[in-house]
């Protein structure tokens, strides 16, 4: 019996758990599921035969050890900073390791040793990334494959709320890391090539710089820069494309509202803000302005260079932050008490569906001519657990456990699905779920 660990039962989870369950007694697995709260690995799991929850520390070193020594394969869920050291005893222990994040550079410095005893570190395995990864190389393979020469490619996601459960003005509810969410951009500048010229914007920048794109059936929507875009013309092989632009969706309005949040302080998680719980959410969104001679709207306009009746500030408004409700927390950052204050307004309620917004944009030169793909992914959750946002992160992981487990996937080192042996199996089990592109040729 081969036996697998999966280390974390949070948001995302539920669908990776429930296939590999599903697939467990076909293939004579073991399905050891482990999260700090304990309850989480029990809803999880069920009444599953082939399952086993139970409470998990990541940092009791001597309980990390025992559950890596006895698996086959480990599947983190954890944050992406939590990965190393589950990341380093694999490679010890010489046990595969599947998670859905970012490549970090302690996973990159496991790549030779990994190598050397066999053992698979595959990463972006989620939606993004991971469906965008194999869903663009897919399409770039085949371009490639009848001559024809890249030009540009554009590339964006969003986690959404479905437009059957939205009753929320921003067109958002949480069904990934709220953190993540709050936090978006912050760091080093989103980097991009557009059209030869490089582009860097800084996070003060970032939502003021949102484009607009249109997915057909489906409306406009908000778009803004993700990250380091030129990492990836290595990866899919385009090194010498002269536009390439990763980016993150939001429903049309969102960062707009979002800007005048980070203009004015309230995205900050530097600054502790001490006895919180004394003040009301509109008394701290005055005190993270210089001065105020108006109204707090009108003074929040003026700061950030809007009329008071512009509608993003509507937004900002119905979150409360203008508002006389008291602050619980004692003590925190803006962005601390930011997050506890949405995590009420967008949470997904009982019986809301989620929705996920992906698009590529491929423009390519072949045979004398432009010419010009898009390929659009739309998918709906069935309610506040079964989310299209852990179907869509968890199932590709999910896939990709069963084929190393079954042999179907060999390889070793530090991998991201940008390869046909990976990709093509994982997209044809995704399109038989349900999971599938439309693509639009011109």
């Amino acid at each position: 019996m081969q036996s697998i660990l999966i280390i974390g039962a949070g948001r995302s989870s539920s669908a990776l758990i429930s296939y590999l369950l599903k697939h467990a007694e076909v293939h004579d697995w073991s399905v050891r599921v482990g999260d700090m709260n304990e309850q989480f690995a029990k809803d999880r799991v069920g009444g599953s035969k082939r399952g086993t929850p139970f409470k998990f520390d990541i940092n009791n070193q001597t309980q990390r050890e025992e559950e890596i020594r006895k698996a086959d394969i480990v599947v983190s869920m954890l944050p992406a900073t939590m990965h190393g050291q589950v990341a380093e005893d694999c490679v010890r222990f010489g046990k595969h390791l599947v998670t859905a994040s970012y490549v970090s550079d302690k996973m990159r410095s496991l790549d030779a040793e990994a190598k050397s005893k066999g053992v698979i570190l595959l990463n972006e395995i989620g939606l993004d990334p991971g469906i965008d990864h194999m869903s663009a190389m897919q399409i770039i393979d085949d371009i490639r494959a009848k001559g024809g020469e890249m030009k540009a490619f554009y590339s964006y996601c969003g986690g959404l709320v479905a437009p059957e459960s939205n009753d929320n003005p921003w067109g958002y509810k949480f069904s990934w890391n709220p953190r993540n969410v709050i936090l978006a951009g912050q760091g080093a500048p989103a980097t991009f090539i557009e059209n030869g010229e490089l582009k860097e914007i800084p996070y003060g920048k970032l939502f003021s710089s949102a484009r607009q794109i249109e997915v057909t059936g489906h409306g406009k929507f908000d778009a803004y820069a993700n990250r380091d875009s030129l990492s990836y013309r290595g990866v899919y092989r385009l090194e010498n494309i002269p536009t390439m632009l990763r980016g993150t969706l939001r429903a049309e309005g969102y960062c707009k509202a979002w800007n005048i949040l980070v203009q004015i302080g309230w995205t900050n998680d530097v600054d502790q803000k001490i006895g919180t719980n004394h003040l009301t959410y509109g008394q701290l969104t005055d005190a993270l302005l210089a001065t105020r001679e108006k109204s707090l709207r009108a003074q929040v306009a003026q700061n950030v260079g809007l009329p008071d009746n512009d509608p993003a500030l509507d937004l900002v408004e119905w979150t409360g932050l203008f508002g006389e409700e008291m602050i619980p927390l004692e003590n925190g950052t803006p962005a601390q008490i930011l997050q506890e204050l949405l995590e009420r307004k967008w949470k997904l309620q009982h019986g809301d569906k989620d929705m996920i917004v992906m698009q590529h944009e491929f423009q390519y030169e072949i045979d004398g001519r432009n010419a010009r793909i898009t390929s659009s992914l739309v998918v709906i959750g069935e309610d506040e657990i079964h989310t299209a946002m852990a179907k869509t992160v968890g199932l590709p992981a999910a896939i990709a456990v069963k084929m190393i487990l079954t042999g179907q996937y060999k390889s070793s080192g530090v991998v991201v699905p940008v390869k046909k042996e990976l990709y093509e199996p994982v997209l044809k089990e995704l399109a038989e779920m349900g999971i599938n592109f439309d693509e639009q040729h011109y």
